[in-house]
């Protein structure tokens, strides 16, 4: 699989290093001091300094739980994912949309999931899968 490209509106170059840089664990890549790139497990994210950055954001529905629409994020390995979550859920500050939890449980597609908000606003899922095989499962 390619990876893919994802631009996205931060208010700033430094708080959006230390989330995605410092908690997330991502490689950080070319930057200026209105733009900084990040490697989101193989992906390449660009954020963007704009000053309506984390406005407009509305809802939909999934598994009964209320979702942030828009939101980006990865699909990740099981033990990826569980390292990842732990690592959030240790840390100060995190804004929670929905803390880990399992979705879908015993059905195709079964998941482990989280989202959170990145300091700009910017809504993130993270999936975890035991089994990749499952992601498209319907």
């Amino acid at each position: 699989m390619t990876p893919f490209h994802l631009a996205f509106p931060i208010r700033d170059i430094d708080e959006t290093r230390r989330f995605y840089g410092e908690l997330l664990g991502c490689p950080m890549g070319r930057y200026t001091d209105s733009w900084i790139d990040f490697d989101l497990f193989g992906h390449q994210m660009s954020g963007h300094v704009r000053p309506d950055a984390g406005t407009g954001a509305a809802s939909g529905a999934v598994d009964g739980h209320s979702v942030p629409i828009p939101h980006f994020g990865a699909v990740l390995q099981m033990e990826q994912w569980k390292e990842l979550a732990a690592r959030l859920e240790a840390a100060d500050g995190i804004d929670w949309i929905m803390k880990p939890t399992l979705r879908f449980e015993g059905q195709p597609g079964e998941q482990a999931t989280l989202f959170l908000r990145d300091p700009s606003g910017n809504a993130l899922e993270f999936k975890g899968f035991t089994d990749l095989g499952q992601v498209f499962a319907s």
